[in-house]
C-alpha cells in the first residue's frame, strides 16, 4: 500500500505531530510526504517529497491573524495550479493533516482521503466551543481540506475518534524541574507589546521566544529570544510556568509537563477561540488579549497554585495502525 502523508506547514503544531507520525507510517507501508504552508519553525527529520505555497494565515503583531497580509501572500490561481499539478494516481490513501492542496487533489481526481488532525476533532459537534459562535470560522475548518473520513486529536476524548494529543517521544522523555522564570511563547504579538505589559510585573523571570526578532537581547525582567526549538523545550521544561497563545501543541506538551498554564486566544482564528473554550473547562486560565488591563489577571495566575491533571498516553502507532487496518489494500 502506497500513502501520502499530507502536513500543513503553517505553525509548529502539525510538524511536531508529523515527526511521530511519519517514522510509524514508513514502518507499516511506502509513504512520502508532502508540506504545504509557510511561519514553521521546526527542523524536518525526514525526506519532504512534494513542497507547495499552498495556502496558510500569517501571524501578525498585535495579537490576531494579519489578514491583510494574509490575502496578499494567498495567491488563489497559484493554489489552482498547485492543486492540477498534484498528480495522486501512483497513492491508495491520502492522511491529511489539515494541508489543502493534496485534500482538493484528492477530491478532484477522487482518491481515498482521511484526516488526521487536531481540526478534525475541534469540527466535531461534541467538542468544547466558544459562547459566541463564528459561522464562518466554522466553515473554513470544514471546507478549507476537506476529506470523506476524520479522525482528530484534541485536549480530551470527547468522541469514539478523538484522541488525546500527540506527545513527541522527546516531551515524554523529560524530566521537568520547577526553575525561577516563566515560558512566553505569542508569536502574533510583537516584542514591544509583550515588554509593555509583562514589565508591570518586574518580579517576574520571563523568558519570551519571538518570531519577530533574530538576536537574544534583555528588557529588565524580560529576556527575549528567537525561534529556537531545542531552547525552547529547555525553557519549557525549566519553567514554573507557560503563557502561550492557544495553540493546540504547545498547551499540550505544557500539561503533559504538569506545567502551569495560561492562555491567549489569537483573533480572527476561531480554532483558537475553541481551544481556549476547552482548556477553560479545565480550570485553565485565558485571557482575551495581552492588554495592561490584564495584568491583574496574569499576577493572580502567578500567584496561585495550579494542578491539572492530565493523561496523555502513548498510543500513536495503535491509532495509525488502526486506520491503516480499516484502509488497507492488498
Amino acid at each position: 500500500m502506497k500513502i501520502l502523508y499530507a502536513i500543513q506547514g503553517t505553525g509548529n503544531g502539525h510538524l511536531s505531530r508529523a515527526i511521530e507520525i511519519v517514522p510509524i507510517l514508513k514502518k507499516y507501508s511506502t509513504t512520502h510526504t508532502l508540506i504545504s504552508g509557510t511561519q514553521a519553525d521546526l527542523e524536518i527529520p525526514f525526506e519532504v517529497n512534494y513542497r507547495f505555497k499552498g495556502l496558510g494565515f500569517i501571524f501578525g503583531k498585535s495579537g490576531g491573524v494579519d489578514l491583510v497580509n494574509t490575502y496578499k501572500k494567498n495567491n488563489i490561481k497559484r493554489f489552482l495550479t498547485e492543486v492540477k499539478s498534484l498528480d495522486l494516481s501512483e497513492y491508495d490513501l491520502v492522511i491529511n493533516d489539515f494541508e489543502p492542496i493534496s485534500a482538493w487533489a484528492a477530491y478532484r481526481q477522487k482518491i481515498a482521503c482521511i484526516g488526521l488532525s487536531h481540526q478534525s476533532a475541534v469540527i466535531s459537534s461534541k467538542a468544547p466551543k466558544p459562547k459566541i459562535l463564528d459561522p464562518m470560522g466554522l466553515l473554513v475548518l470544514k471546507t478549507y481540506a476537506p476529506v470523506a473520513d476524520r479522525y482528530g486529536f484534541h485536549f480530551e476524548k470527547y468522541d469514539n475518534n478523538i484522541f488525546t494529543p500527540v506527545v513527541r517521544n522527546e516531551i515524554r522523555m523529560l524530566k521537568p524541574k520547577i526553575g525561577n522564570h516563566y515560558t512566553v511563547y505569542l508569536p502574533s504579538y510583537d516584542d514591544e507589546k509583550i515588554i509593555k505589559v509583562l514589565s508591570e510585573l518586574e518580579d517576574i523571570k520571563w523568558e519570551v521566544f519571538s518570531k519577530h526578532n533574530h538576536q537574544k537581547k534583555i528588557v529588565g525582567n524580560i529576556i527575549i529570544s528567537p525561534i529556537n526549538s531545542d531552547a525552547f523545550i529547555k525553557s519549557m521544561v525549566n519553567s514554573i510556568g507557560i503563557l502561550c497563545g492557544a495553540g493546540f501543541e504547545t498547551p499540550a506538551e505544557a500539561l503533559y509537563l504538569q506545567k502551569k498554564l495560561m492562555v491567549i486566544p489569537m483573533k480572527n482564528q476561531f480554532e483558537q477561540q475553541c481551544n481556549a473554550a476547552a482548556l477553560k473547562k479545565m480550570g485553565i486560565p485565558v485571557i482575551k488579549s495581552l492588554k495592561k488591563k490584564y495584568v491583574p489577571d496574569i499576577q493572580q495566575w502567578v500567584l496561585n497554585k495550579q494542578k491539572i491533571q492530565v493523561d496523555f498516553p502513548d498510543e500513536t502507532e495503535n491509532i495509525v495502525c488502526a486506520i491503516l487496518k480499516k484502509y488497507w489494500k492488498d
